[in-house]
């Protein structure tokens, strides 16, 4: 029996370490949560047998691409929220908005131009099923946790915030998860995939600003986002809901980001631009042979 690409106890074992994982998120300390979910998975990853370690060859142009478009990210994010500040926010916006749009059009045109289909980015139908229901599970959980009986302040407090959460979402899942992890899993392994990818997200918070104190939490995020993203390998699992969920709720609390109503209509045309980002390397694809893709975790190379 398969489930999510996985045969038999250790799609269970890694479906219940998920669903487990997430439920910690009310009662574990956020800095106890960033080590404890890693430890648990590296546990598990050794458990469950070798699999997940295995690596193909190093892909140098690969590793390259991903270290040259992960630094113009962070260094674009970090100009728009530490340079220009809100102080100019047309400044922040443009550097914030290229950054984000980089991170989706920067990998779709790269694969495209690798000869690779959009599905390496978790961009399409596979598993699209299994996909829904995971992020569904676990969207409920977070849901739970966090927004269960939360007091939402007026409209214009929060709907301009869930446009974000949804825009900024979708970059980090493909960017994240369907970009970085998977190439770094391609040449070094899974587990090594995830756990570098991991890190990175984490680390890529300075463009915000944002000190260590959180990063370690981050790191326990990302893991748990990075293996649920490994199982299925469809955005799917991720985004709409999962992410942007955590996004959401991390902003609203936080009470620190205040966006006009007509922020909703730059954040719309971001994710059209990568929507189209997309449509277009789809285009571009479409005329050509598709090749084999890179099988999910779980699954011998």
């Amino acid at each position: 029996m398969k489930i999510l690409g996985i045969e038999g106890w250790r799609a269970w074992t890694w479906l219940s370490w998920l669903v487990a994982a997430t439920l910690s998120l009310a009662f574990l300390d956020l800095t106890v949560f960033g080590i404890a979910v890693p430890a648990s998975a590296l546990l598990l990853a050794a458990l469950t047998g070798p699999v997940g370690w295995r690596r193909g060859r190093v892909d140098r142009l690969d590793l390259t691409v991903v270290a040259a478009l992960y630094i113009a990210v962070v260094a674009l994010f970090r100009v728009a929220f530490t340079v220009f500040t809100t102080a100019n926010v047309l400044g922040l916006f443009l550097c914030f908005g290229a950054g984000l749009v980089l991170g989706v059009a920067g990998p779709v045109f790269y694969t495209v131009r690798r000869g690779r289909p959009l599905s390496d980015l978790g961009l399409g139908l596979g598993n699209w099923k299994q996909a829904t229901v995971l992020g569904l599970i676990l969207s409920l959980i977070q849901f739970a946790i966090t927004l269960l009986g939360y007091r939402l302040p007026a409209p214009v407090g929060w709907v301009p915030l869930l446009v974000m959460s949804l825009t900024v979402g979708a970059f980090e899942t493909v960017f994240f998860r369907g970009f970085v992890q998977m190439r770094l899993s391609a040449s070094f392994g899974q587990a090594p995939g995830i756990a570098i990818a991991a890190g990175l997200y984490a680390v890529y918070h300075v463009g915000y600003g944002m000190g260590g104190d959180g990063m370690i939490f981050l790191f326990g995020l990302g893991v748990l986002y990075a293996v649920a993203f490994a199982l299925v390998r469809n955005v799917l699992v991720l985004w709409p809901l999962l992410t942007p969920l955590g996004s959401f709720f991390n902003n609203l609390s936080g009470g620190d980001i205040e966006l006009p109503w007509e922020a909703i209509l730059g954040f719309a045309d971001v994710l059209g631009l990568m929507v189209a980002a997309v449509w277009l390397g789809h285009r571009r694809l479409q005329r050509k042979d598709p090749p084999a893709t890179t099988p999910a975790l779980g699954k011998d190379r």
